[in-house]
């Protein structure tokens, strides 16, 4: 049997019947070796010498001597240096009395050479079973093979751990990024490319904090569970502390506390913490996600300018050792000086409206309509001065570009420019079209504070649940007094996909959020609490192919349909309609929509086509990228928040009792991009 032929069924199920052959196999083994007296999981430690690594860094120090090819005889009397490794075996082969097997440990691999004569015959007959994903010890010496490969001769082989599960076949590995995400521990095993990218994450986050402590910067801990969502504007997750019996939100940002410690005197503190937003799902978000937040008294928005501009280039040069960074086909240039732009200008220069002299909302309205910009009712000038930004501008600052003077309006925590009490001394770094940090000078006059926190209020009363509510304990600590103070956050995250040339957040997260594969959920979230729902056995991908939704058969006895229609179509006018196979290219929320995802396609043309579909409810983005499904494409354009949408994805929609269910209609991979429909 080839021992690395199949990749692994990981149904969760663990009766005899439900494993795959190989599967079988392995756990045979395994109860061989116990009834033998030889099972690996009661091994509590074993001692390592050497790593991969250093054996090939001082092989010459290490190995044995040389030898004659003629006489067989050492060429000196040096003595080898026994040497201890451990790790997975990822490749095997045996021929006969010999063996060679390639494994590997944290920092690479190495071979091992096994041969009968060294080991004995039963040893040797028990590594010959051993299968690709075991974990082993390995005592020998270091010598260099005929076609020049170092390797270890072993003079003990132990089984540390034994695999019950085989490794994907080594041709096509684990290649499906959902897959990849959702078994980090697979894909960190069989594609070593994405250990190097947590490596360098470490590295980064490392960086950072020598960066701020080598400014006096002081690291803190605060709270994850508030009474009261702010800091930003993000919908929080809320929760219910029992002894208590309060509503508690998961914090959306660290900002409000560590300035309470501006307060008490702690004149420079950080902290690089998780936050929860409740928000929608993309290559760039992720609703749990890492970040910094530093405030130093006695300073202003341009002092957290030099900082963040400084701190960046510090990490990559410590990371990277160059400020010249690859991304995707683009060069960013991290050691020139960042550009610098106002919002305001930026506007003027990219959507050609020039907001400085709108001295109406009627007039800021009107510019809206005539752009095809979404508003609402609650947005002000600045909300709608943001909403051109949004529309315009981001995707034009690739260099790092320090946008600043943000509105009042979205502003609730920055103080005012002095010059123009509509704007606030604030900036955001974008990098790429995407913000990378946000900066103000803090606000620190506590009757503003309580005015522009009663007016978000007033808005999250309104229904704008990213609104935050009155922090009337962070008011007292105001009235105490708060020195001028700059602060800015920044997300860890975006950093380390700048920094390791990664384009979705989920390639930097070890174990991102992501749906269940079984979607089934208990009635009420008190229910589960409390175990009194049915839950169906979850059931693990299949590294071979797509991942199931659910092991059992599907119960559709209380699924109801639409009536069908019963009026005949006209066959010309239907088959005018042009359905066709389309790729997923990219798929991302659409800003300040609930519903609606904005999909990049590959219809086929070599350009790409844009649809936006209202089906946010059921899917997060990250779930369709790649994915091949049917369109229709010639429906007129059909502007949709300011996009234009161009054709319709098909989906199918049923009931089940009072709830409304929606697939996406998905096909064979194989079938090529622009494949039409009969």
């Amino acid at each position: 049997m080839d021992e690395n032929k199949n990749a692994p069924e990981n149904g969760r199920e663990q009766n005899t019947e439900s494993l795959s052959d190989l599967m079988k196999v392995m756990r045979s083994k395994l109860n061989t070796l116990k009834e033998a007296g030889k099972d690996p999981y009661v091994i509590t430690k074993y001692d390592i010498t050497f790593t991969s690594a250093e054996i090939v860094d001082r092989f010459d120090e290490i190995c044995e001597p040389e030898h004659d090819h003629e006489t067989g005889l050492p060429l000196s009397d040096k003595e080898p240096v026994p040497v201890s490794i451990a790790g997975r075996i990822i490749l095997k082969r045996v021929m006969g009395k010999a063996a060679f097997a390639q494994i590997q440990d944290k920092v690479g691999m190495i071979q091992i050479y096994a041969r009968l004569n060294e080991l004995g015959d039963e040893k040797y007959a028990e590594f010959k079973t051993y299968d690709i994903g075991d974990i082993i010890g390995v005592k020998g010496t270091v010598f260099r093979t005929m076609k020049g490969e170092i390797s270890v001769k072993c003079t003990e082989i132990l089984l540390l751990s034994k695999a019950l599960r085989p490794l994907p076949e080594k041709h096509h590995g684990l290649k499906d990024e959902d897959l990849r995400a959702r078994m980090r521990y697979v894909d960190l095993i069989v594609n070593p490319e994405v250990k190097d990218v947590f490596v360098k994450r470490s590295r980064i986050i490392s960086a950072i904090r020598r960066f701020l402590d080598g400014r006096e910067f002081l690291e803190v801990e605060t709270p994850v569970l508030h009474t009261i969502a702010g800091g930003a504007a993000a919908r929080p997750f809320i929760t219910h502390h029992n002894t208590l019996d309060i509503d508690m939100y998961l914090r959306i940002a660290l900002e409000l506390y560590l300035k309470r410690l501006i307060v008490g005197g702690m004149d420079r503190v950080y902290e690089i913490g998780r936050v929860f937003r409740n928000e929608g799902m993309d290559t760039r978000h992720n609703p749990e996600f890492t970040l910094l937040e530093l405030y130093q008294a006695y300073t202003d928005f341009e002092g957290m300018m030099e900082i963040t501009e400084n701190l960046i280039r510090y990490c990559a040069h410590e990371v990277l050792g160059t400020g010249v960074v690859p991304y995707g086909d683009l060069t960013i240039d991290l050691d020139t000086p960042f550009a610098r732009i106002t919002m305001t200008d930026a506007v003027k220069k990219y959507a050609g409206v020039d907001f400085s002299k709108i001295g109406s909302l009627e007039e800021a309205r009107a510019l809206c309509d005539a752009h095809k910009i979404h508003y609402e009712n609650r947005h002000g000038i600045g909300d709608i001065l943001n909403l051109f930004f949004e529309e315009y501008c981001e995707k034009q600052f690739v260099q790092p570009t320090f946008v600043t003077h943000h509105p009042v309006d979205i502003s609730p925590l920055a103080k005012k420019d002095p010059k123009d009490p509509r704007y606030t001394e604030r900036f955001e770094l974008f990098i790429n079209g995407s913000e990378f940090a946000n900066a103000f000078s803090e606000l620190n006059d506590p009757i503003d504070q309580r005015q522009r926190f009663e007016h978000q209020a007033a808005l999250k009363a309104a229904g704008d649940d990213e609104a935050c509510d009155v922090d009337n304990d962070f008011l007292d600590a105001l009235e105490y007094g708060m020195p001028p103070t700059g602060g800015m956050g920044m997300g860890v995250d975006r950093l380390c996909m700048l920094l390791t040339n990664t384009t979705s957040i989920r390639e930097v997260l070890l174990f991102p959020t992501m749906k269940p594969l079984d979607a089934r959920k208990a009635d009420k979230p008190e229910d589960k609490a409390a175990g009194n729902a049915e839950e169906a056995p979850a059931a693990a991908p299949a590294i071979e192919g797509a991942p199931a939704i659910s092991s059992e058969k599907p119960d559709f006895s209380n699924v109801a349909i639409e009536p069908l229609f019963t009026d005949l179509v006209d066959f010309e006018t239907f088959s005018k309609s042009d359905f066709r196979a389309v790729k997923v290219k990219a798929c991302e929320a659409v800003p300040k929509s609930k519903k609606l995802l904005k999909f990049t396609l590959d219809d086929g043309t070599g350009s790409d086509r844009i649809i936006l579909s209202g089906i946010h409810a059921f899917y997060e983005p990250e779930e369709l990228v790649g994915k091949t499904c049917v369109a229709i494409v010639n429906l007129p354009p059909r502007p949709m928040m300011g996009i234009e949408s161009c054709g319709m994805l098909i989906s199918a929609v049923h009931k089940e009792g009072e709830e409304e269910k929606l697939h996406l209609l998905q096909l064979d991979p194989h079938i090529p991009a622009g494949a039409k429909l009969y």
